[in-house]
């Protein structure tokens, strides 16, 4: 039985006549499997996302006499950047400014 040009198999070989045969069988499920490890690893590898935040309404703050966007990110993530804490407190309220007013309810970002 000869085989046709699409079948011929492929032949790596170190000059020493004993090589490695693939067919296209061989090579797609080298590359099958080659894509699978990939996919594992970028599963295993990836961040978590945000979906696995606790579901119900963020943590808010009423604004007293005196609070400033400033104290309130110190008071509330001492330990955070609090440039960071006030640019997530404007974006989550829809402020323009950094202007807050007493009696204000402010939501606060979710703590990480």
């Amino acid at each position: 039985m000869a085989m046709s040009a699409a079948q011929t198999p492929v032949r790596w070989s170190d000059g020493h006549g004993s090589g490695v045969r693939l067919t296209r069988r061989g090579r797609a499920v080298l590359i099958a499997l080659a894509l699978l490890l990939a996919a594992i690893a970028v599963l295993f590898t990836a961040p978590a996302s945000q979906a696995a935040d606790p579901v119900g309404s963020p943590p808010t703050v009423v604004v007293h006499p005196g609070d400033t966007l400033w104290s309130i990110a110190s008071r509330y993530a001492p330990r955070s950047d609090p440039f960071a804490v006030i640019d997530d407190i404007r974006r989550l309220n829809g402020l323009s400014d950094y202007t807050i007013q007493p009696g204000q309810r402010l939501a606060l970002p979710r703590r990480r």
